[in-house]
């Protein structure tokens, strides 16, 4: 059956993800490759969150389809004048041949989702961003090859919405994954945790939640990490956050715990001297450039299979 629009990393299947990421890696070798998939028409990006490499990997996708990205702010809509979420999606669809969203609410893509005639994008709620681990799995199939089995992929810090979709990404490939986090408010949902292990039942996948870095990073293929503090996180938690958190952070210590080939990765911003040492993202297994080129191709892949109704979902 087709799966319409991508708004849960849980959504997607193995199968989807391989042919997502094989298309990707055709994009990153040639842009153009498929310069006519989108001619004459348009894709909405409807932002309420700012971005750097969402917003450029978004329009230049789109531009490299053949299309016409339109970019609207959340203040562009008449959403902040009452007009409901349904009317809108339905208004984008009569334009545009898909629609990818940034915004805080989960619920509001989903609504989205269900309105709208068009693909609609989870491109980040607070909850998930299955956009960036598409392109976090192609950076690490790059780096290690498809066949992972016995290696270990570590994200470190909050339990926020990055770690969400790090458990359910690697459940879904098979993958031992490892959210090394403080135990409480900043630990993973307990609900998305059940999730990805239901899912890795299926899959072989190893689901480790640890509140010890230490011993997360050991034998480590990969140490992953986010900021500490996310857009619209209240400013009161700061002292707290950043006290819990600090054990949590990756310096070249915790890198030195790591198998010989390990990376280390972040889906930036990166604020330096907080969650991750400016000598472990500067240094030599610091993947986050070519991660955060894959925003580009993924986003491409999934704007091109979405649009022909090629991606199935789990």
């Amino acid at each position: 059956m087709q799966m319409k629009d991508l708004l849960r990393t849980a959504d997607l299947s193995r199968a989807d993800v391989d042919l997502l990421l094989a298309t990707a890696s055709d994009f990153a070798k040639d842009p153009l490759k498929a310069s006519t998939a989108l001619a004459n028409r348009t894709v909405a990006i409807y932002m309420t969150k700012p971005s750097t490499r969402t917003r450029l990997a978004s329009e230049t996708a789109v531009a490299h389809l053949g299309g016409t990205p339109i970019f609207l702010r959340g203040d562009d809509l008449q959403l902040g004048r009452g007009e409901t979420i349904e009317d809108t999606a339905r208004i984008i669809s009569g334009y545009a041949s898909a629609l990818i969203v940034r915004t805080f609410a989960q619920s509001d893509v989903n609504e989205l989702g269900r309105a709208a005639s068009v693909p609609v994008i989870n491109a980040l709620t607070d909850d998930d961003h299955p956009t960036q681990l598409l392109a976090d799995w192609i950076t690490i199939q790059e780096k290690f090859g498809k066949d992972t089995s016995g290696r270990k992929f570590v994200y470190l810090g909050d339990g926020n919405n990055m770690s969400h979709a790090w458990l359910t990404m690697g459940a879904i490939m098979g993958a031992h994954v490892v959210a090394a986090t403080p135990a409480g408010k900043w630990a993973p949902d307990p609900k998305i945790v059940a999730q990805a292990q239901d899912i890795a039942k299926s899959t072989g996948a190893t689901i480790e939640i640890t509140n010890d870095p230490i011993s997360a990073a050991k034998d480590a293929s990969v140490l992953y990490t986010d900021v500490w503090m996310s857009m619209g996180d209240p400013e009161s938690d700061r002292l707290e956050k950043m006290k819990i958190l600090k054990p949590f952070a990756v310096t070249s210590e915790l890198m030195k715990l790591t198998v010989k080939d390990s990376i280390f990765m972040h889906c930036l911003p990166a604020h330096r001297g907080e969650e991750v040492s400016a000598d472990v993202i500067d240094g030599p297994s610091s993947v986050v450039w070519r991660e955060a080129l894959h925003r580009r191709t993924t986003i491409q892949s999934l704007l091109y299979h979405l649009v022909r109704g090629e991606i199935k979902g789990r």
